[in-house]
């Protein structure tokens, strides 16, 4: 069957109207953003330089596609319609008469419409389990740093230990499929999530522990909203249906949690161990607060500035492992339409026009680099700060 084809203006104009509820939110966001630029905090400096403004629009053009991928995409990210396997960019599907705009894959499938649904996985997996790494990298750096002694030694040995470890290697030990049919990654998501549970518990209670008709409610709230989302993700037992995890995307979960920790700690303990030496922290402990009052509500608010940095970038870091582990078949599901297992598909199929690994890679490329303008701008505005 003859098929037709759009041009190179066709493809480019019909991807910048697939892309149009993106572009809504990222105008209606950059408006709101200069309007009230001098009360939005932090993020209202990010606006005071190119570099931010960059960072902030390519990270927000990521999340945007993500929110709305069903809505940009043009067909089913694992149809498979057999007359356009190996398509090329802009093949019109006879059938619906609407167009391949980057082609399609050796198992005729659209990369325009998985490249857009990978920013899902990607931005699902990525952020979240940074904020879990910082979540346990944190509640064990602040002791190691303010307690120092044995604490320090036994924490930061075992931080160390999986440090001298390659990570790939580490990875791939942690996402191999005898891995991930054995308990072993169940268990450590079991220890991993209960350390969102404990932050907020303690912090709740150091801050709150006089005034119980605010510590009782926080508690609660922390204890219920905790065992509700620890038993949809280590237990797959929410009750409500709405909180789960596939054991691919579990075990990957654990384990850039697993390699990232010890990074976090070590970040957080030397901070610590410089602001414990502090006018204010001598003062807090003049006044008899707790030590965990001091960690918590005196060190971590002035220690936040290196941290979010380091956000930005692990998130970034771990973006790239994402695609490494998928180019390499590892860890979620062949059929998966994240960006890593899109460039391994395409780069099966070789071509002289535009090749169908370029979508996923720029893809990549681009919201790891909005990553790193990003964390360039906050870290110039905490120097200022």
């Amino acid at each position: 069957m003859q098929m037709d084809y759009l041009g190179i203006t066709g493809i480019v104009l019909g991807v910048l109207k697939q892309f149009w509820p993106v572009w809504l939110a990222l105008a209606l966001v950059l408006v709101a953003s200069f309007t009230f630029k001098k009360r939005l905090g932090l993020y209202g400096h990010l606006f005071d330089s190119g570099v931010g403004i960059a960072g902030v629009m390519i990270c927000l053009f990521w999340l945007f596609t993500a929110m709305f991928a069903a809505v940009i995409v043009t067909f089913d990210p694992l149809a498979q319609v057999a007359i356009m396997k190996d398509a090329l960019p802009g093949a019109i599907d006879p059938q619906s008469g609407v167009a391949y705009l980057f082609g399609g894959d050796r198992l005729a499938r659209d990369i325009f419409s998985r490249m857009v649904y990978g920013s899902r996985i990607v931005l699902i997996i990525a952020p979240a389990a940074t904020a879990f790494a910082l979540m346990v990298g944190t509640t064990l750096g602040l002791p190691a740093g303010y307690y120092g002694g044995r604490i320090d030694s036994v924490l930061s040995f075992l931080a160390n230990l999986v440090l001298a470890f390659p990570v790939i290697l580490l990875f791939y030990l942690l996402v191999t499929p005898g891995i991930m049919d054995t308990p072993i990654p169940y268990a450590l998501a079991a220890v991993f999530f209960l350390f969102p549970i404990v932050f907020f518990a303690v912090l709740f209670f150091t801050r709150f522990k006089t005034r119980p008709e605010r510590l009782y409610p926080l508690l609660g709230l922390t204890l219920v909203l905790g065992a509700w989302i620890y038993a949809g993700l280590v237990f797959d037992a929410d009750p409500l249906g709405l909180i789960s995890i596939s054991p691919n995307q579990l075990n990957i979960f654990v384990a850039v949690v697993f390699a990232s920790s010890p990074g976090v700690f070590r970040i957080v303990r030397g901070l610590v161990m410089d602001i414990k030496t502090r006018d204010y922290v001598a003062a807090a402990q003049t006044r008899g607060e707790t030590p965990w009052y001091i960690m918590l509500w005196e060190i971590l608010p002035n220690a936040r500035g290196p941290l979010i940095v380091d956000a930005c970038l692990r998130i970034g870091y771990t973006t790239i492992l994402l695609g490494t582990l998928g180019y390499f078949g590892l860890g979620l599901a062949p059929e998966s339409p994240d960006w890593g297992t899109s460039i391994k598909e395409a780069s099966r199929l070789l071509r002289a026009q535009i090749h169908p690994a370029l979508p996923p890679t720029i893809a990549l490329m681009s919201f790891v680099l909005g990553l790193n303008l990003l964390a360039d701008a906050l870290r110039e505005q905490s120097m200022k700060d």
